[in-house]
């Protein structure tokens, strides 16, 4: 017996340890991205909660692109939200200066509704 074969539908089979011939696939290979935070907060929605959109990701070659492009967006949102919250909230370098501990709970404060609203809008629809 043969140890690879071509099939009449163009898919090459090699011939297992059990006597069957298995079809070659491989999935296409992916772009390596950095992923952050918010990346990986997608990962582990799309793999519990949209596993179709997941699959489909995984099987075209398109997961780490989706994951880095998801990323950047969130961080690109936290920075636009966290500047307008500050400033409409008029927390400033002065008010760091006067009173430091005052500062740090608003922009922990700040942080946290950006966070959410990133969360919300881009990472869990």
């Amino acid at each position: 017996m043969e140890k690879h074969i071509m099939g009449e539908n163009g898919i090459s089979y090699t011939l297992g340890e059990d006597g069957l011939y298995y079809p070659d696939l491989y999935l296409p290979e992916e772009t390596e991205y950095l992923i952050g935070k918010y990346g990986m907060l997608r990962k582990t929605y799309l793999k519990e909660q949209r596993k179709g959109l997941y699959l489909e990701l995984v099987l075209a070659g398109k997961l780490n692109e989706h994951l880095y492009l998801i990323d950047e967006e969130c961080n690109q949102m936290m920075d636009r939200l966290v500047e307008q919250m500050k400033e409409k909230q008029g927390v400033t370098e002065e008010l760091k200066m006067q009173n430091q501990m005052a500062w740090v709970g608003r922009m922990n404060n700040i942080r946290a509704c950006a966070e959410e609203i990133v969360l919300k809008e881009i990472v869990y629809r």
